[in-house]
């Protein structure tokens, strides 16, 4: 529900209602609505968004992490056994909860940092750029499956933006 709809749109008679629980049974099984999402997001990064520090620990140079990550992420943000595009970019759009918001921009802050230390060793000087670049393509690619891009339009948009990089 949080992926499909973000956080603020979400309700507990939604969360309960996809979950076929009551809300004392979600209550006291994760306190509140925002220890769930939490939660959600946690489970989210460990497995659909695991892709990303996947590439960057796997790969063995920067340029082959983030052509991987943005390969990836054409298939992941495309795939129609859930909701489309990025939890993490999309559950923060219009949220207006500052500590969620906060959480959710740190992590994306975090990744930028991740790239950013992974190009450090090739690309000294263009590091900060190369990896703002990196999410904001990521961050673009995410919003443009929920808009309805498909997998090869994703993939597309990988390749040009690859093409960029020094």
């Amino acid at each position: 529900m949080f992926w499909a709809n973000g956080y603020d749109p979400t309700s507990i008679t939604d969360l309960t209602r996809a979950m076929n629980i009551g809300a004392p049974s979600l209550y006291a099984a994760f306190g509140d609505k925002k220890a769930l999402f939490h939660e959600a997001v946690a489970t989210y990064q460990a497995t659909y968004g695991a892709f990303t520090a996947q590439a960057v620990t796997e790969e063995p140079t920067a340029r082959a992490a983030v052509t991987r990550m943005l390969h990836e992420a054409a298939g992941h943000y495309t795939d129609d056994a859930h909701p489309r595009g990025c939890l993490v970019i999309s559950a923060a759009t219009n949220c207006t909860t500052p500590d969620v918001a906060t959480r959710l921009r740190t992590i994306r802050n975090n990744n930028v940092k991740a790239i950013e230390q992974l190009v450090a060793a090739e690309f000294p000087d263009q590091a900060h750029a190369l990896a703002v670049f990196t999410a904001a393509t990521i961050q673009g690619m995410s919003q443009q499956a929920r808009d309805g891009a498909t997998r090869s339009d994703l993939e597309a948009v990988a390749d040009v933006a690859m093409r960029a990089w020094p």
